[in-house]
């Protein structure tokens, strides 16, 4: 049976009923999770009073220069001090309200403040004790600090200048006509209908109404015995395997349907994991140029619009944990299991069924939409569209699956590894 004649051959109407009601539910379900990620808080509040936590600790190690730079040229406890004040009082932690308590000066003999393994805790808590802030410093913890500091606020520089140059160099090609040709667009041999059933019906809705009824029951039995956050990190893990395997069996199904003859060199999916050296130079490659337009975005979304909040929870997990066996659980989610299942539906399937029905250009595009709105967070909803976009031109650049999982391993690896630092 030739490609065509499999394309060609009658679709049964239940199927056909079948994707409509996926694409609708599907639809429902996520403008309805985009507009109630608006009420959920953004992680931007969080993150910028840990940078501040930082930057005190940090003080004392940063040499003058150094510090005018990092620092901004503002002190940091009246920094810290000026974004704890607004936090109503029923919405700040123990935690906030004994750093403000510190800060303020209103410690009294009848406070009590624990401040075990809380480096900062202990050094305000001993200068309020009227103890010499030269004794009350740990010159170790503001040196380490002070390294933390430096590397999350310049490593952002660093790949947005690497990216920016690398995307004007390639701009300069482009103008001179030397830009690469591409290979073509190689993938399963499926239609949009299947696609309807694939990622409405098995990615969205099978996985949101599913996984809720029938897992997290379960899982909430399965961690009962474990302490926060080790509990809510192994509800990650097995929350997020769950919701990926409805689309990962309709995919295998789909794919033992097609002719075995059709298969192009490579596979359906095109891994194409060797050259191994070739796949990481093009991630990396690929990582560096994406960076400063989602960066890019993300700002002047902000700028235009403000924080519009519904930050992926994830996020808030990783800024709040302290236990290395909860942290080494949210990183396989999101390092490993998250770009290997997204690539495969998103980069392996999605654009090539998309691109060879519409267009590569707006296969591109729709892909990267798709992606966006797949995490279901209005103020993410633009810079990871920017982002999709990206890794699916990464995708018809190489003619390759793997850079692509290469390269969103990066991106949230970095990500990853600033809010550790923070």
């Amino acid at each position: 049976m030739s490609p065509s004649s499999h394309r060609q051959a009658p679709v049964p109407s239940w199927k056909v009923l079948l994707g409509a009601l996926s694409l609708l539910v599907a639809a429902l379900i996520w403008m309805s999770g985009l507009v109630n990620s608006l009420s959920r808080p953004s992680v931007a509040p969080s993150l910028n009073l840990q940078q501040q936590e930082v930057q005190l600790l940090a003080e004392p190690a940063l040499p003058d220069a150094l510090a005018s730079v990092l620092l901004g040229g503002e002190d940091p406890r009246t920094t810290l001090l000026g974004s704890l004040e607004p936090i109503p009082a029923a919405d700040r932690s123990w935690r906030q309200a004994q750093l403000l308590m510190l800060l303020k000066g209103e410690l009294t003999s009848e406070s009590t403040i624990a401040v075990a393994g809380d480096p900062l805790l202990e050094q305000l808590l001993c200068e309020a004790r009227g103890g010499v802030r030269d004794d009350c410093i740990n010159l170790a913890v503001a040196r380490g600090a002070a390294l933390r500091l430096a590397v999350s606020a310049t490593l952002p520089l660093v790949t947005t200048v690497m990216g920016t140059a690398l995307l004007l160099v390639q701009g300069w090609r482009i103008w001179r006509g030397r830009r690469e040709s591409w290979p073509d667009l190689m993938g399963p041999n499926l239609t949009l209908l299947d696609m309807a059933l694939l990622v409405a019906g098995g990615f969205v809705v099978i996985s949101a109404v599913g996984v809720p009824l029938l897992v997290v029951p379960l899982v909430t039995r399965l961690t009962a015995a474990l302490d926060s956050p080790r509990r809510e990190a192994v509800g990650v893990v097995i929350n997020y395997s769950a919701m990926a395997l409805p689309s990962l069996l309709i995919l295998r199904r789909q794919l033992a349907s097609l002719p075995e003859e059709t298969v192009p060199y490579g596979g359906w999916l095109q891994w194409r994991w060797q050259p191994l050296p070739g796949a990481c130079l093009t991630a990396l490659v690929g990582w560096f140029k994406v960076t400063p337009i989602v960066v890019f975005t993300g700002w002047l979304l902000v700028r235009l619009f403000g924080d519009p909040g519904g930050s992926n929870p994830l996020l808030e997990m990783v800024l709040e944990s302290r236990d290395p066996l909860a942290l080494s659980l949210l990183a396989l989610t999101a390092v490993v299991l998250a770009p290997l299942f997204e690539e495969v539906i998103f980069r392996g399937t999605l654009l090539p069924v998309l691109a060879r029905r519409t267009g590569r250009g707006t296969g591109v595009v729709l892909s990267g939409l798709l992606f966006g709105m797949a995490h279901i967070s209005i103020g993410e909803l633009a810079p990871l569209t920017v982002l999709g976009i990206g890794l699916a031109l990464v995708r018809c650049a190489s003619g390759r699956l793997f850079p692509c999982v290469l390269m969103h391993s990066l991106w949230n690896a970095v990500t990853f590894v600033n809010l550790l630092l923070l």
